[in-house]
């Protein structure tokens, strides 16, 4: 491998990554649903997610403050869709829809990418992703359905569907914002400094819920406790961080692009920790899914042209 695709590498590992930490996310929280409200699992998330993040990111923030605080309405308005809203709404939209309908409405993320891309940052549309994009939906769709059609037919809408794709639109917007992250400032203070108001805007939300429901924290036991560490320490910390990596090298398009391999990685994992059956339709729809990512990822123009892509 030459010198400079090296970079395209290290973004496309740093995607790759996320995606891998976010097919456990699902995994681990399904558990959650039933035992945490959803506003409070968000918030308990994002408060061990910042806990963890303030000794790597004191004295970058210490030394980059000023930029920070000259940036602070970027930072702000990155919190919001990234931080406050996305997985909140997520967890919401688990309660009142069908793990079929998540799985479904998930894989638009990519999608309004590319198209907030298209609008916003002027970026082409060409064959190749559009190509890739069929490609993936198909199989998505076939590994979500087990092969059977009529399934698919049988669903209906219903509120979850609703906040599930508007959780999806928030992603898509922090993800094409991130590409516009002020020079000068290291992802450890953007991260964290994004983290912070996106906790404090869930508190009184949060505390609110719990009154409501009349609900005590120190009720969630051993177990769900250590799956809310993992969410907040590797789908929140570890992989936003990566997150960040990837867009700023690759860019928000073809770093979504990626996350379509989540699907697959999701199925892996439920092999593995829950005993789920890995099936010729799983695996047929894993190759589809493999297969779009890297006709959509890949310039095979440029690629036989030796041109960095």
């Amino acid at each position: 491998m030459t010198h400079q695709h090296q970079p395209l590498l290290i973004g496309f590992l740093c995607a790759l990554a996320a995606t891998i930490i976010w097919s456990g996310n699902f995994v681990v929280a399904r558990g959650l649903m039933d035992q945490v409200p959803p506003i409070t699992l968000a918030f308990l998330r994002w408060l061990v997610a910042t806990a963890v993040f303030l000794p790597f990111a004191i004295k970058p923030i210490q030394r980059e403050w000023p930029l920070v605080w000259q940036h602070k309405g970027f930072i702000l308005a990155l919190s919001v869709p990234g931080v406050a809203l996305f997985n909140t709404l997520i967890y919401v939209a688990s309660h009142t829809t069908t793990a079929m309908n998540l799985s479904l409405i998930a894989i638009t993320f990519p999608v309004f990418v590319i198209v907030l891309a298209r609008i916003f940052l002027k970026e082409a549309i060409g064959f190749n992703k559009l190509a890739g994009i069929v490609l993936v939906i198909i199989g998505v769709v076939v590994l979500v359905s087990g092969g059977d059609w009529q399934r698919l037919a049988s669903l209906t809408l219903s509120a979850g569907d609703g906040w599930m794709l508007l959780a999806a639109i928030c992603f898509a917007g922090y993800s094409l914002m991130m590409k516009f992250s002020p020079k000068g400032i290291s992802g450890w203070s953007l991260q964290f400094a994004s983290f912070v108001p996106g906790l404090l805007m869930l508190l009184p939300f949060c505390l609110y819920e719990l009154y409501q429901q009349s609900f005590s924290v120190m009720s969630i036991n051993t177990g769900a406790w250590g799956a809310i560490f993992y969410v907040g320490v590797m789908a929140s910390f570890l992989a936003y961080l990566v997150w960040g990596r990837a867009i700023a090298i690759l860019g928000p398009v073809r770093s979504s692009l990626v996350y379509y391999t989540l699907p697959v990685f999701s199925g892996l994992l439920a092999w593995l920790l829950l005993g789920e059956n890995i099936t010729t339709v799983h695996l047929f729809s894993m190759g589809l899914i493999l297969s779009g990512v890297v006709i959509a990822l890949v310039n095979f123009n440029r690629l036989r042209s030796g041109k960095h892509i």
